[in-house]
């Protein structure tokens, strides 16, 4: 696991963007994994903002969202197919046959998220996954107590998910208390995994995952188990790491190292 501290959000979106380009430069059919929510808007302004210059073309690319809302319709504006519409795809040139999500309507969802993972099987696996991370630790919408092993599947999502998804929500409206989500295994098998966090809230989560206990309690935990996983992180997301002065340090050892071509 490695640790980037930037002194912004934006800073860090450059970064991810960085490498999603670099990777699609090299490899056109490019399989990424997508997150939702405010943290990755950024990365996805810089994707839009490379494909309007000319400089990445996203036609042989497919993607898989991490999760989505049980039952919403795919108009709703609080469903994750509306989110991507709005924050990336409507805006590059990726084939609408290249988007996947997971299934979260109708029956045999059990099946069904099934071939959703035969599908990225099919593909050849997620070259790229991009996360976030919930207050109480979550990755997708795999809450605390979730497997480490889990895959695709339905998930009941934890009163303190559903307290901080209510912001988004009209007064009287009710947040699903379902969605489906991509398993902790699911997300272990991408090659790469690019986690931003910023903000005083993820501070608390940011230290278990980084410095706690692989531990179902904490599910972000266990990206400590793979073998290329990088944090980009902002100073109050950050700010609860004991040895937040040796991350900085390896940084600039690493990179003075890539500079010399040693790495």
């Amino acid at each position: 696991m490695e640790i980037v501290l930037t002194e912004t959000a934006e800073k860090a979106a450059a970064l991810v963007a960085g490498e999603i380009l670099c990777q699609l430069a090299e490899k056109k059919s490019l399989v990424l994994g997508l997150a939702t929510g405010s943290t990755p808007i950024g990365v996805y302004r810089q994707l839009i903002d490379a494909h309007a210059r000319g400089e990445a073309d996203f036609s042989s690319m497919h993607t898989f969202n991490l999760d989505e809302y049980m039952d919403l319709p795919e108009g709703h504006e609080q469903s994750y197919r509306y989110f991507m519409d709005e924050h990336l795809f409507r805006h590059i040139n990726i084939p609408q046959g290249n988007i996947h999500f997971p299934p979260a309507s109708g029956n045999d969802l059990e099946k069904r998220c099934q071939a959703f993972e035969q599908g990225i099987r099919d593909v050849g696996g997620i070259d790229i996954q991009i996360l976030g991370i919930g207050s109480n630790g979550h990755i997708g919408f795999n809450e605390p107590t979730s497997s480490l092993m889990s895959r695709t599947r339905v998930k009941t999502l934890a009163q303190k998910t559903l307290r901080d998804n209510s912001r988004f929500y009209q007064p009287g409206e009710q947040p699903p208390e379902l969605a489906v989500t991509m398993g902790i295994g699911t997300i272990l098998d991408a090659k790469t995994i690019l986690l931003q966090a910023f903000g005083k809230k993820k501070a608390n989560a940011i230290q278990a995952t980084v410095e706690g206990p692989v531990s179902s309690f904490s599910p972000g935990s266990v990206l400590q188990l793979h073998a290329n996983t990088t944090l980009y992180l902002d100073p109050e997301s950050s700010s609860q790491l004991k040895m937040r002065e040796y991350y900085q340090d390896t940084r600039k050892h690493q990179d003075r190292l890539r500079q010399e071509g040693r790495l």
